[in-house]
């Protein structure tokens, strides 16, 4: 058997055993409680009072339940409004939805509180739409992409997030998580190659250099954690030890992370070619080459991380537009400077990984 095949059942086994390990805080917040899926029958907004743009009041219902322990029994339900836009959910007859459903200590039913669309069946229709195109255009490359899919996501959520919330040190958890995804999707998709080891030995240097540079800068900007979406209401749910800083910086990391390994394969790969076609090659026209090759790869890639990161904030440069703010105001808000120190710090750990990548596959391939 292949060392590849053996490899990708290796991980595959990993991935099984990390989504069956606990991770400690898998009981639900709601003592008495348990989350259904239900179906609405019909709805009184008799209470709902639409001002303005928003919705306030409440909706009553009745519904019935999907699944759970009151599978089958049709009650009644209610959903509050609170008046955000971004937050509430009108319902309508037949839709399908999440519901809070309490129970009393003899477990009936004391209160339904309608949550969310449910969204898992078209969440599934959509990964199973990515997989089948995925599988169909890249064969057997494709299956140990979504392999090293599954690892990366099963680390992070059932290894990074649960370490972060026990308090270990975020840059360095990060960092050793980062490593270990970037060994198995490089080798998942490069096999046990001289190209792999390569991107490897690049990806870990251009790692460690980004996350020095997130500590530092995000020292030197004076951006603390609670920029973050939600992040104080962790130091509120009981979590006030945390340090959410150091957390957004590990952040900053892992989310530019898969571009490096990108830009390490490409680049590795396309020696690879080089070496294989002229085999006397000598290393400085590896070095040459390579860095040419660098490039043109890395032109495209820092776009692309400029515009990836650029979308999760256009609703806040518009607002500031709206009200006259000047630009140099903008670029010093605490949030838009976060953002800029995060697409920034993450570019130059994608210039760096071609200067390194390049220089390793001038030993590695002229050794």
């Amino acid at each position: 058997m292949k060392k590849d095949v053996i490899f990708s059942i290796i991980c595959l086994i990993l991935i099984i055993i990390l989504f069956m390990i606990p991770t400690g805080f898998e009981r639900d917040i709601y003592i008495n409680a348990e989350h259904a899926k239900i179906k609405i029958i019909d709805v009184d907004n008799s209470r709902l009072h639409k001002v303005g743009l928003v919705n306030q009041g409440s909706q009553f219902f009745m519904v019935k339940v999907l699944n759970g322990q009151f599978k089958g029994q049709q009650i009644e339900a209610i959903n509050y409004l609170t008046g955000s836009i971004s937050r509430d959910k009108v319902f309508e007859v037949d839709d399908i939805a999440v519901a809070l459903l309490e129970k009393d200590t003899d477990n009936k039913l004391i209160l339904a509180t309608v949550i969310d669309y449910y969204r898992i069946n078209i969440e599934l229709i959509l990964i199973g739409i990515f997989v089948a195109i995925l599988i169909l255009v890249s064969g057997t490359t494709g299956l140990r992409t979504i392999i090293s899919f599954g690892f990366t996501l099963t680390c992070i959520f059932k290894l990074f997030i649960p370490l972060l919330l026990k308090g270990y040190p975020p840059i360095i958890i990060a960092f050793i998580i980062g490593i270990c995804i970037s060994v198995v999707t490089l080798i998942l998709v490069a096999g046990f190659s001289k190209k792999a080891y390569c991107g490897l030995i690049g990806t870990i240097l251009a790692s460690f250099i980004t996350c020095m540079l997130a500590i530092l800068f995000g020292y030197l900007f004076k951006v603390n954690g609670t920029v973050m979406e939600w992040s104080e209401s962790l130091l509120y749910a009981g979590y006030s030890h945390l340090d959410l800083t150091a957390i957004y910086q590990s952040g900053i990391y892992l989310s530019c992370l898969g571009a490096i390994i990108d830009l390490a394969i490409d680049i590795s790969s396309a020696i690879e070619e080089l070496v294989a076609t002229k085999p006397d090659i000598k290393r400085s026209e590896i070095f040459r080459s390579g860095m040419n090759i660098g490039k043109s790869i890395i032109g495209t890639q820092t776009t692309t991380l400029l515009l990836a990161y650029m979308g999760s904030f256009i609703a806040v440069i518009m607002v500031y537009i709206v009200q006259g703010t000047p630009l140099l105001s903008i670029l010093n808000t605490q949030f838009i400077s976060s953002e800029i120190l995060q697409t920034f710090v993450g570019c130059i750990g994608l210039v760096l990984v071609s200067p390194l990548t390049v220089i390793t596959c001038c030993y590695i391939y002229k050794n």
